[in-house]
């Protein structure tokens, strides 16, 4: 099989001939850029550079080399964009690698050491410690309450770090002509290599809510004020229905899986209870998947993190095929009972190899029989495309990643 007809096979719920692998198609399965440094250091690639696509959350765009050495079947169609020298700025990381930013992103050094990313009207909005490895969100346009209607809702969507710093190929989106430009890019990153294509378009909706109203005060409202949630709801669809619309058209016979966020989940459960998914979020969560299914031939994905095994049934309904990063540390969350309740009927995108402990601070013999024991349950039948559970972060020792990659390969001869 090529790289996208076995991504394609594993989402289908058919056997493919190995199992297929993902490496930074998405920013929740990829790899901090100072783990990326290190990770090319212990292999002795001193070529290419380290390039922080994802700001927010710091993490590296694989190279092609380090994609043909893993195996990796599935990439990003933001890689296309940014593919100049003048498109990157030097920046120094948090450990003294040097790497490149973005050209347009220019975070503010403060004298203690940390940064702060202002709008261009001198907002703040992201903040990041000294020695810190990751953005936090600083401002949140609907803390005070609910504005009288949302006209301002796309301006302050704007305002928050998840939109103002976005990763590729969003920050070309206000170029003229982006849309036909990510058409002809897609088709040309189709045209010379067959990995499956992902475009990472969000369309979060519970996110959005929490990102715009800070968590607290969100989960409140579903309880509180649900009828000034159906309101954001709606004005948010209205914006991500209009996104998708242009995505579909695109880039919807080109790329090969749409990739959906909404973090429902806690450690121990979701973050609301199954009647309040069913009544705000569901019928949402549906309208969007049956619009890909309707006008594209796109697969949809869902990255939610978290203990969302109570939500799995209506989130299949609504007709999400994939799921991710599948954290299988939380409650409910065993591989062995996901595989056993949910294995025929959506796809485990994750859950390969625990991030929390076993990739960071284990040995890479028990890294290996980590990967090797996940494999062999989320394998049989397909439905799986391995991906560790969310990024590997900056702690992971390069030896572990190998050993980690190693017991794919082994599994997979």
């Amino acid at each position: 099989m090529t790289s996208r007809e076995r991504v394609l096979a594993a989402i289908e719920h058919r056997q493919p001939d190995r199992v297929p692998v993902d490496l930074g198609s998405t920013p929740s399965s990829g790899i901090s850029a100072i783990a990326y440094g290190n990770l090319k250091r212990h292999l002795g690639l001193c070529q290419g550079a380290i390039r922080v696509y994802d700001v927010v959350q710091q993490l590296a765009q694989p190279e092609e080399e380090i994609l043909d050495r893993f195996g990796i079947d599935v990439v990003d169609i933001g890689r296309a964009f940014n593919t100049d020298d003048a498109a990157w700025q030097p920046t120094v990381l948090a450990d003294g690698q040097t790497a490149l930013y973005p050209a347009w992103f220019r975070p503010e050094r403060q004298p203690d050491g940390s940064f702060i990313v202002h709008t261009k009207e001198g907002l703040d909005i992201a903040h990041m410690p000294a020695g810190g490895t990751f953005f936090d969100q600083s401002y949140f346009p609907y803390l005070k309450g609910y504005p009288e209607d949302f006209s301002d809702l796309s301006t302050e969507m704007g305002r928050v770090l998840w939109a103002a710093l976005v990763h590729s190929p969003w920050d070309h989106a206000s170029d003229p002509g982006f849309w036909d430009t990510l058409r002809a890019k897609a088709i040309e990153l189709r045209r010379t290599g067959d990995r499956a294509l992902m475009i990472v378009i969000g369309c979060n909706l519970f996110e959005w809510g929490t990102f715009l109203r800070r968590v607290d005060n969100f989960l409140m409202d579903l309880v509180a004020e649900p009828q000034r949630v159906e309101a954001l709801l709606d004005a948010l669809m209205e914006r991500h229905l209009a996104a998708l619309e242009k995505v579909c058209r695109a880039v919807g016979d080109v790329a090969d899986v749409i990739r959906f966020g909404d973090d429902l989940g806690t450690n121990c459960g979701p973050f609301m209870s199954p009647r309040t998914y069913k009544q705000l979020f569901k019928p949402r969560h549906a309208v969007l998947c049956d619009y890909v299914h309707k006008y594209s031939r796109m697969k949809t994905f869902l990255h939610s993190c978290g203990s969302i095994r109570a939500l799995l049934p209506d989130l299949i309904e609504a007709g999400y095929e994939v799921i991710n990063p599948v954290q299988t540390t939380c409650k409910g969350m065993e591989p062995e009972g996901l595989k056993a309740d949910f294995g025929k009927d959506i796809c485990f995108w994750g859950g390969g190899c625990d991030t929390k402990t076993v990739l960071p601070h284990g040995t890479p013999q028990e890294v290996k029989d980590h990967v090797k024991r996940r494999l062999e349950i989320f394998a049989p039948g397909g439905g799986f495309v391995f991906n560790t559970v969310h990024n590997i972060l900056p702690e992971v020792p390069p030896q572990n990643i190998v050993a980690m990659f190693e017991a794919i390969e082994e599994f997979n001869a």
